[in-house]
């Protein structure tokens, strides 16, 4: 999880860690597979059940790309 600066001071941006980490824990995830998450300043302002589904939504997108690229 990446929050820079543009978040929030370090209050904010640790704030915005801890949000995606616990989204992240109610969201599948691959096994072996690395994930990078970069905090806008909108996780901070977004009801926590929005937060989860961005996630969702983005995860499933880079799925369905990956295996588009693999056939």
């Amino acid at each position: 999880m990446v929050a820079g600066r543009r978040v929030g001071n370090a209050v904010q941006r640790n704030r915005a860690k801890r949000r995606l980490r616990e989204a992240a824990h109610r969201v599948e995830l691959r096994s072996n597979t690395a994930y990078v998450v970069v905090a806008s300043p909108d996780v901070l302002g977004v009801e926590f059940g929005e937060l989860v589904n961005w996630l969702s939504a983005a995860i499933v997108v880079e799925d369905g790309d990956r295996d588009k690229e693999a056939l």
